[in-house]
Formats: C-alpha cells, sequence, structure tokens
C-alpha cells in the first residue's frame, strides 16, 4: 500500500478481494453449521416425541387417554396425579431403595474397578495379559446364561430377597468399567511412577496418591454409567426381590400395570418422576463425563 501525492494512503485494487477471500471461509463455517443444524433438529425432535407424550400423559384425565383420534394436549394439566401415584404406589420407599442400591453399586465399581484396572495398566506379573482377555470375554457372556447358577448361590447363602445380590458381585469388578479405566490410566506417562518410587512410594501410593487423582473424568464416568445402569435395573431386583418394601422404582412401576386395567397416568405420572435423579446427575457432570468418554481409549 503507497502514499498519494495527497498524503493519504492509497488503497490497492487487491485488498477487497483479499478481505473477501477471507471471508468466505466464515461463511463456509456458518453454512456448515447451520445445515448440521438441520440434519440434527428433525433427529432430537423425534427423540424428543415419546418423552413429551409421556409427560402430557402423566396430566391426563384416564378418559382422554383413550380417546380416538389421540388427545395431544389435554384441557387442563392434573397435577395431582403426580402426588396420588406417588401416595398409591409407596414410591418415597422404592425411591430410598434405588438409591440406596445405586449409590453402593457405585462405591463398589469405583472402588474395585480401580484397583484392578491399576494392576492390567502398570504391574507386570505373568498371565496379566490372558487374564485381561478374560476379564474382557466375561462381557460376551449373556446374563441369563448364569441367571440360574447364580440364585442357587444367593439362595444357598441366604441372600434371596435382600439387596446383597445387587450390590455384592459389584465390590468384585465389572469388566467394561476395567477396561475403561485401564485405557485411561495407559494415556499417563509412567514417569510419574517412577519418579513417586524413587523418592520412596509405594505401589499403592502411586496409585493412590499420583495416578487417582488424574482419573477422576475417566472415575465420573464410570460412576454415572454404573448409578444409571443400577437405577434402571429392573431384571436383577425382579429375581432376588419378593418383599413390597424393598422394591425398586422400576419394579413399582409395575404395581400400575393391573390383569384388568392399567392406570396409565399413574403410570407416566411415576415414569418422569424416576427419569429425574439420572437426568439431573448427568446434567451437573456433563462436562466431566463427556471430557472422560473422549480421553479414554486413545491408547490400547
Amino acid at each position: 500500500m503507497a502514499m498519494s501525492s495527497t498524503g493519504k494512503r492509497a488503497v490497492s485494487p487487491a485488498a477487497p478481494a483479499l478481505a473477501y477471500g477471507r471471508s468466505r471461509p466464515v461463511w463456509r463455517e456458518i453454512a456448515r453449521q447451520l445445515g448440521l443444524t438441520a440434519l440434527v433438529l428433525p433427529g432430537a425432535a423425534l427423540f424428543l416425541t415419546p418423552w413429551v407424550w409421556i409427560i402430557l400423559t402423566a396430566g391426563k384425565e384416564s378418559k382422554l387417554i383413550w380417546q380416538i383420534p389421540p388427545v395431544w394436549i389435554p384441557p387442563s394439566y392434573r397435577w395431582q396425579n403426580f402426588m396420588e401415584a406417588w401416595q398409591q404406589g409407596n414410591f418415597a420407599t422404592f425411591y430410598t431403595n434405588t438409591a440406596l442400591i445405586a449409590l453402593l453399586n457405585v462405591v463398589a465399581v469405583v472402588f474395585s474397578c480401580s484397583i484392578a484396572a491399576y494392576a492390567f495398566a502398570r504391574l507386570t506379573f505373568p498371565g496379566r495379559d490372558v487374564l485381561f482377555l478374560v476379564v474382557l470375554s466375561t462381557m460376551m457372556l449373556p446374563a441369563q446364561v448364569t441367571l440360574i447358577p447364580l440364585f442357587m448361590i444367593f439362595s444357598k447363602l441366604g441372600w434371596v430377597n435382600t439387596f446383597r445380590p445387587l450390590v455384592v458381585p459389584l465390590f468384585f469388578g465389572d469388566a467394561f468399567s476395567i477396561f475403561l479405566l485401564r485405557q485411561f490410566l495407559l494415556t499417563i506417562p509412567r514417569d510419574y511412577d517412577e519418579a513417586a518410587l524413587i523418592d520412596g512410594c509405594s505401589r499403592f501410593g502411586v496409585f493412590w496418591r499420583i495416578l487417582l487423582p488424574q482419573i477422576t473424568a475417566a472415575l465420573i464416568v464410570v460412576a454415572i454409567y454404573q448409578f444409571t445402569y443400577s437405577w434402571n435395573d429392573f431384571f436383577g431386583p425382579l429375581i432376588y426381590l419378593n418383599s413390597p418394601e424393598l422394591f425398586t422404582i422400576t419394579l413399582g412401576l409395575t404395581r400400575f400395570m393391573g390383569r384388568t386395567q392399567t392406570d396409565i397416568q399413574y403410570l407416566m405420572a411415576m415414569t418422569v418422576v424416576s427419569t429425574l435423579a439420572p437426568i439431573v446427575i448427568f446434567f451437573f457432570t456433563q462436562r466431566v463425563f463427556l471430557q472422560g468418554i473422549v480421553i479414554t481409549g486413545v491408547k490400547g
């Protein structure tokens, strides 16, 4: 850019073209984002449609539920359906039982799987890789295959109709959680271990003081996975729990399903209530959860 005879800067003819060239990537990015949004919105609407239907049905009168053509939006939303369903179904007890089982399972999985993952990722012992493959192979074994043997064992131990069959086995580890934590530990340089061992730290000290604080994101991922699974588990409580005072939420929902009549509005109301805890937990931990998902599995 040169100075003119009047002392002002002369604008090069190529300047507008360069500015336009620099602006084109911005418009391309905006167009790309709009295109992705246009693709995602129909899928999100399709995914949310059943959830919206559940929420609207929870506030309907019984006669509106079976009406043809269907009534999407009720004339008046019956909030009392939630209170009536909560009281009739004894859901305070079911909520307490489910929360207790889920929290105990989270503690069991985080404790046992972090130690097992540390052993597979950091320690060297004969048969380590073979043992790890055996652990992974258990994920391919359907739960129905081990159902009868496990029930017979728990029955002889006197654990049927208690929370123990739903909690105690997880203190011996979970294959998926062990794999996830091991992959995360493999991304941490071994220099930390060696420096701590040179300074006189024990192997457990390396795990507890050095590595464990660095895998917080992965531990939160494992905790959320296990909490959600335990909260939504229906098969386990159905097999091992018989007394209504021990029922979980998933079993409690079946109480609204009778042989001759099903209280759909109450069933939908308590379905909405039962999903609140996992949604709230994921909402407050989603950033760490996504971080852990991205980082784990980088190295094998």
